[in-house]
């Protein structure tokens, strides 16, 4: 599970995605949409990191290659033909959230976080390619968009850092379903706001989201990071502290032993891998003496098994709702 550490670090050119797409569907695994959508308008202009990509008509074939994409693209009833591997686990099949989306259809496997098998998403040919929660380089993306459109990440926030919101629409917009889009993120606001209505009093508390991978080191998220975000968004006020101990670019904050005061706040979630790493947490000497240990404000949730962590750190329109029913009683139960 160290790769999700990894996976939450965050690593003006010409435009691209003008270029001759390949044929319109894979046999192996097809982009497929549920329903009878209206026709979409195309063209349409997408700007992102690495210039602006105009997508011509609807694309059939799609690739994902952010961490997350596959989520807002399944969403908007479209199953990828290809995605990248975050948890060391395969995307179809396994998440609550997105069984039934996925149904039979198994994407093909194109990477791991942003190392990409360029081969395999040629052998794909997909007509787009998706890369929104990603780190995705220039070089990597001039060399997809010798063959395929490509939207890179958003250009207005840092790698790994742009708020789900914003990478939806840019979905949205590349698969020309802006109004479905927008009702995707309207239902989700409506969602946090039901519980911040609930729970007013989160609006008071501070919160900070850490985790340890190994023994003597630990880690608090920034701002920035969809785990963060997605407490935020529940009401709570984050810690800014946090953020100035982290490296520039980064997601996360590195801490020692020493400097595990920074989380000494009304709550903590550690988001964590196993039993043993709470148990050695936990047995920390100078994590005992924490206000937030000893009133037993901390709570220590799974990234998998049952898949909260996994929900709340994809933080996708598809994730968040079972994240806010998983953990909302977890925190109305901390006095």
């Amino acid at each position: 599970m160290a790769v999700l550490a990894v996976a939450a670090l965050a690593l003006a050119a010409c435009g691209g995605g003008t270029e001759k797409t390949g044929s319109s569907s894979s046999p192996s695994a097809p982009a497929s949409a549920d329903g009878a959508d209206k026709p979409a308008a195309f063209p349409v202009t997408v700007a992102h990191k690495y210039g602006s990509t105009t997508i011509d008509k609807e694309p059939k074939t799609i690739v994902t290659l952010g961490l997350s994409d596959q989520d807002a693209v399944l969403a908007l009833g479209v199953k990828p033909a290809g995605s990248v591997d975050w948890f060391k686990e395969q995307p179809y099949g396994k998440w609550p959230w997105t069984k039934d989306k996925w149904g039979s259809v198994k994407p093909v496997i194109v990477g791991e976080r942003d190392e990409y098998n360029i081969e395999k998403i040629v052998q794909l040919k997909p007509d787009l390619v998706i890369a929104q929660y990603s780190g995705m380089k220039k070089e990597q993306y001039d060399t997809l968009s010798k063959f395929t459109k490509v939207v890179a990440q958003p250009k207005e926030h840092p790698d790994y850092g742009a708020p789900w919101q914003v990478m939806t629409r840019q979905i949205g917009k590349a698969l020309g379903k802006d109004a479905e889009t927008e009702k995707l993120i309207a239902d989700i606001g409506t969602r946090f706001k039901a519980v911040r209505d609930k729970h007013p009093e989160f609006a008071t508390k501070t919160l900070a989201v850490a985790d340890s991978f190994e023994a003597g080191k630990y880690s608090a998220f920034t701002r920035t990071d969809p785990k963060a975000i997605f407490f935020s968004e529940l009401g709570f006020k984050l810690k800014p502290e946090i953020d100035g101990l982290a490296k520039p670019g980064w997601n996360v904050a590195e801490l020692s032993a020493e400097k595990l005061n920074i989380l000494d706040v009304d709550r903590l979630v550690w988001v964590t891998s196993s039993t043993d790493a709470n148990d050695r947490i936990k047995a920390e000497p100078l994590y005992k003496k924490l206000k937030v240990n000893q009133e037993k404000r901390d709570l220590f949730v799974p990234y998998q098994d049952p898949d909260i962590g996994a929900a709340f750190s994809f933080n996708t329109v598809l994730s968040i709702p079972y994240a806010i029913d998983e953990i909302e009683p977890l925190l109305a139960a901390v006095k």
